[in-house]
């Protein structure tokens, strides 16, 4: 009888001791989401979600990422499951992962909750939500290095803004995403940075954070920089009227590589060293730089 009871009693207490360990995660939706212990298989949709699990040292949880995710290396060897908006559901379910992270634009997360997965809307827009993704993010891998990366990123890009000429200051800056004609406004986290880097976005934040433009608006806002990938890049000077905008008269374009471009429009851990990339293209092409 003693032995039974021992053993109902130890029983209890491991339940109890199980118990403990769960804990709610809110994602940008509002939803609690119960979490019996910290993920040990994880699928990250996103890649500044991917980048921001491997920074905060959990990249060997992950089992599965979209098919942009690329950086750091060790994820290119997971299994690509689509695009994060629309990814193979069946693909991501066989993977048996105990959380899936993924964008507010993803159109499969009430799927995946119906097939019983437990689903994280995560999705920066800016330096305050890449703070917060961040300490979510923290709390989801049971790691207590999320405010230690935050003040890391923080200072690079207060570091990068020291470098910045004064003569290069106010540079009036056209970032294009792409080529639809999507920008980066300044309540973006590329215009956040370009604001403290010290330099003028010409889209307005009140656009919203990536507004599709009308090219005759860049036309009449004749930027002094313009900031785009080469992929976007190709046929610019050729679009109706922007041959006569001061950036493209004088070739004070800068045209990132598509790696460097990976890194400008993720808002995830590498956002120091896209600051140091804007920085590069103002010392070289703005006016007043260095180069």
């Amino acid at each position: 009888m003693k032995r039974l009871f021992a053993g109902l009693v130890a029983g209890w207490l491991c339940a109890l001791a199980g118990a403990a360990q769960a804990y709610i995660v809110t994602d940008e939706r509002g939803v609690q989401v119960e979490l019996p212990r910290p993920p040990l298989r994880i699928v990250a949709l996103l890649p500044s979600l991917t980048e921001s699990v491997c920074t905060l040292g959990a990249c060997d949880r992950l089992v599965g990422v979209d098919r942009y995710s690329n950086w750091p290396d060790a994820v290119r060897k997971l299994p690509q499951l689509g695009g994060g908006i629309d990814p193979n559901v069946e693909a991501v379910v066989a993977l048996k992962p105990d959380v899936v992270l993924l964008a507010r634009s993803s159109r499969v997360t009430q799927r995946l909750e119906a097939l019983g997965l437990k689903v994280l809307v995560l999705e920066p827009k800016n330096h305050g939500d890449m703070r917060r993704v961040l300490d979510v993010l923290g709390q989801v891998l049971g790691t207590p290095d999320a405010q230690r990366v935050w003040r890391d990123i923080d200072a690079s890009v207060a570091e990068a803004a020291k470098s910045l000429p004064a003569s290069a200051a106010q540079t009036r800056v056209y970032f294009e995403v792409n080529s639809a004609i999507y920008a980066a406004s300044e309540s973006s986290f590329i215009g956040e940075t370009l604001q403290r880097l010290g330099v003028k976005n010409i889209v307005p934040g009140s656009m919203g954070p990536f507004p599709k433009l009308n090219p005759e608006y860049v036309v009449r806002a004749d930027p002094d920089l313009i900031m785009v990938s080469v992929r976007s890049a190709q046929g610019l000077e050729q679009r109706p009227g922007w041959s006569g905008i001061r950036a493209v008269r004088e070739g004070r374009i800068c045209r990132f590589t598509a790696d460097e471009a990976d890194v400008l429009v993720r808002p995830g851990p590498r956002l120091g060293e896209a600051a140091r990339l804007m920085l590069r293209c103002l010392q070289r092409k703005a006016r007043g730089g260095t180069g």
